[in-house]
């Protein structure tokens, strides 16, 4: 491996975690180790930077690794992703999307070291002039500023053979449909393969609102608040009503009030 490697490790065990990340503090060529007990934990981490390498444990409450692996699959520069679990069932699902490497609970230093092989390779390869991850995102401006890598800024939709990337900007809601989010955009509707709290997350600090258990509203995207027939409070939007729950409901009055007097809404049509 040539340079130091950054990794975070993700683990809702705490003797495996402390072991994980000692195993990795021990391998030359390994700079920052950062560890996360649990998804959500992990996108925090993700927003204020970004890391080589992420060692992921599959079974862990709410997003469980395989889920957070996709996610990170759609970051701006995500990293390379080694599964470390107890079982084998989930080994080709695994690298199905994409893993570098599997690994088995408890990892020997040996196998540890030959999983970060795996990434200073894979990453030397995304790296190389020419290829797909050096060439510039369909859509993007070659001279636009990266995105900082936590935020889910661009997903990445394929459907039908098609890759389309669309931007968080695009969006004016989402809405959850099983493990899969739908998008509402100016351009028609994706479906994307993550749950709906990985969005909430990310995109809480861009003018994104949880309103419903179900759906995700951009606030610049709401046109009006109106009461449908059966006396359902709904957030108009270009691209159709979108239900608020009344738990919801007060403080997206709030937000919308506080956003209208900085001019932040008004009915967006992207």
């Amino acid at each position: 491996m040539t340079g130091e490697l950054s990794v975070l490790v993700v683990e809702d065990e705490p003797l495996s975690l402390d072991e994980l990340v000692h195993l990795l503090r021990g391998v030359p060529g390994v700079g920052q180790v950062a560890s996360a007990p649990d998804a959500m934990s992990a996108l925090k981490l993700l927003r204020d930077r970004e890391f080589d390498a992420a060692f992921l444990d599959i079974g862990m409450p709410g997003l469980d690794g395989m889920e957070l692996a996709a996610v990170l699959s759609r970051l701006a520069r995500p990293p390379a992703v080694v599964f470390v679990t107890a079982s084998q069932a989930h080994a080709i699902d695994a690298f199905g999307i994409g893993a570098v490497d599997y690994l088995l609970k408890p990892a020997s230093a040996g196998r540890v070291r030959q999983a970060l092989e795996r990434v200073g390779r894979a990453r030397a390869a995304s790296a190389a002039p020419g290829t797909p991850a050096a060439s510039a995102t369909p859509g993007i401006p070659a001279g636009a500023p990266p995105e900082p890598a936590g935020d889910l800024a661009v997903l990445k939709v394929e459907s039908a053979g098609r890759t389309r990337f669309v931007r968080r900007e695009q969006v004016r809601f989402v809405e959850a449909h099983g493990d899969h989010v739908r998008l509402d955009t100016r351009d028609g509707r994706f479906l994307v393969r993550m749950p709906l709290s990985a969005l909430e997350h990310s995109w809480s600090q861009a003018g994104f609102l949880r309103v419903h258990r179900s759906f995700l509203l951009a606030l610049r995207a709401v046109e009006d608040l109106r009461t449908d027939v059966v006396g359902q409070l709904v957030a108009h939007t270009a691209g159709g009503d979108v239900p608020v729950s009344r738990r919801h409901a007060r403080h997206l009055k709030e937000q919308l009030f506080a956003a209208a007097r900085e001019g932040r809404v008004g009915g967006a049509r992207r």
